[in-house]
């Protein structure tokens, strides 16, 4: 009967083309991997134009019963495998002990696969190992992005039907804050509809997540005042003049500008993605991070850009990409990031266009669903500071279930916490003392146990 039930759900979506393989070794790592790493392509679009590149780890408690959750970087265009690294993946850098010219590996003792079933993707075309055999299909958008992400998690079931049960939650951070929502709203979308395979959505999870690109933007400005990092003397004239609107300024409006040249002067040499870390200026990572010929570890001053040349090296080296099975010639250079497609403000780049302004209607939709959401924030990132993500929760206007308190590991003050409920819509909103933007990647040992909780239906 089962085998009966497998063969019908794969002659629902009969154009089907994917591949994927166990990895077993990887350069770097010592022995044999102790999970289960699966990579692979799933073709999406027009034609299976698209091949979409995944990597896929096992639960290590229980991949039979825990939750499946599909995890979206931001960017947009950047590659799961930087999210995998660097965050929450069960691999990272042993940046103490390597050297030479290439790093070594370790396990993270803090990866969320520990208690989770996780897809990394990349995604849309032209991030990561993913690619496309036309210039034309590298052509994107928000939207867009959705669509063949979902229809990628949906060919990803059909090929891994023992996943159907398990609860699953769309995820991600940054710049995935304008995908998870209208995904996890597509989701629900589908199943009214009658789209199969029928997904068991439970909700969505996002982190440090850009929402509306005037609020998350507008609201730098009151965090840096928060933070000390402009004094309330500027604070209050930038207010006053600028009517609290420090985006769309008037260009004849001459006081809040000069107010701007202010803020913008004490902000500078500020690192927003964590306001505590030293700043450091590193064209290279921007330009052409794989033609630096690095010697581990990097001599120098400490800062967090030189942990990303670990990932540019090994990730372009030709044993890797054979270990991952990436198909050969389909990746002229793998970087963590594409900057093509990064959001700059405008409103298109050559490949991609931005033509979601603001996730909060989705947001809202999804509070009549039966649904739950994880909403952390580092409270030390500028890129989207929490003030910013507080304020556009409180436009849902939810009833709160448990105001807000602090939450807590071995005893001390992790962060801070309020859980919002109305019907069978839950929402826990969470900050992560000390973090910055990626929590995870700044307070692992916080974020894991976060996690764990909230899958469990515990209080954080």
């Amino acid at each position: 009967m089962v085998r009966f039930i497998v063969f019908l759900l794969l002659l629902l979506v009969s154009h089907v083309v994917s591949s994927h393989f166990i990895v077993e070794t990887l350069p770097g790592f010592e022995g044999k991997l102790p999970f289960t790493l699966e990579t692979g392509y799933i073709g999406v679009g027009q034609e299976e134009k698209v091949q979409l590149f995944y990597f896929f780890i096992e639960s290590e408690r229980d991949p039979q019963n825990d939750p499946l959750m599909l995890w979206l970087t931001g960017g947009p265009g950047c590659s799961g495998l930087s999210t995998l690294l660097y965050e929450m993946g069960p691999l990272t850098f042993d940046y103490a002990n390597s050297s030479g010219n290439f790093p070594k590996l370790e396990l993270n003792s803090y990866s969320w696969t520990k208690v989770a079933n996780i897809i990394f993707i990349d995604q849309p075309a032209g991030t990561g190992y993913s690619y496309t055999n036309t210039s034309e299909a590298y052509n994107c958008s928000d939207t867009l992005s959705v669509t063949v992400t979902y229809e990628f998690l949906r060919k990803w079931l059909m090929d891994h039907p023992e996943y159907l049960k398990n609860p699953l939650y769309v995820s991600g951070s940054s710049y995935a804050g304008f995908f998870v929502p209208l995904l996890t709203r597509k989701i629900y979308d589908g199943i009214e509809v009658g789209d199969k395979p029928q997904l068991n959505i439970k909700g969505y999870i996002l982190g440090n997540a850009q929402t509306d690109r005037y609020i998350d933007v507008n609201g730098k400005v009151k965090y840096a005042n928060r933070m000390a990092l402009i004094s309330d003397k500027i604070y209050q004239s930038a207010k006053e003049n600028c009517n609290g609107n420090y985006i769309d300024v008037d260009p004849h409006n001459t006081l809040c500008l000069n107010d701007l040249q202010k803020v913008t002067r004490c902000l500078k040499n500020i690192k927003e993605a964590h306001i505590l870390e030293p700043w450091c200026d590193l064209p290279f990572l921007q330009e052409a991070p794989t033609n630096v010929h690095s010697v581990f570890p990097i001599a120098g001053p400490w800062c967090r850009e030189n942990n990303y040349i670990y990932s540019y090296v090994w990730a372009n080296d030709k044993a890797v990409q054979k270990a991952l099975n990436v198909r050969e010639g389909t990746t002229l250079e793998w970087v963590r990031c594409n900057e093509s497609m990064r959001y700059r403000g405008k409103e298109r780049t050559e490949s991609y266009v931005y033509d979601v302004p603001s996730a909060i209607d989705y947001h809202r939709h999804l509070t009549n669903k039966s649904c739950r959401a994880l909403i952390y924030s580092g409270d030390h990132d500028m890129i989207v500071p929490h003030l910013s993500t507080e304020e556009w929760i409180d436009t849902l206007k939810l009833p709160i279930a448990s105001d807000w308190e602090p939450w807590f590991i071995d005893g001390q003050v992790a962060g801070y916490k309020v859980k919002y409920l109305q019907n069978d819509y839950e929402l826990t909103y969470a900050t992560v003392k000390g973090a910055g933007h990626n929590a995870p990647e700044f307070k692992p040992e916080q974020c894991l146990p976060m996690l764990d909780r909230w899958c469990s239906g515990d209080p954080l």
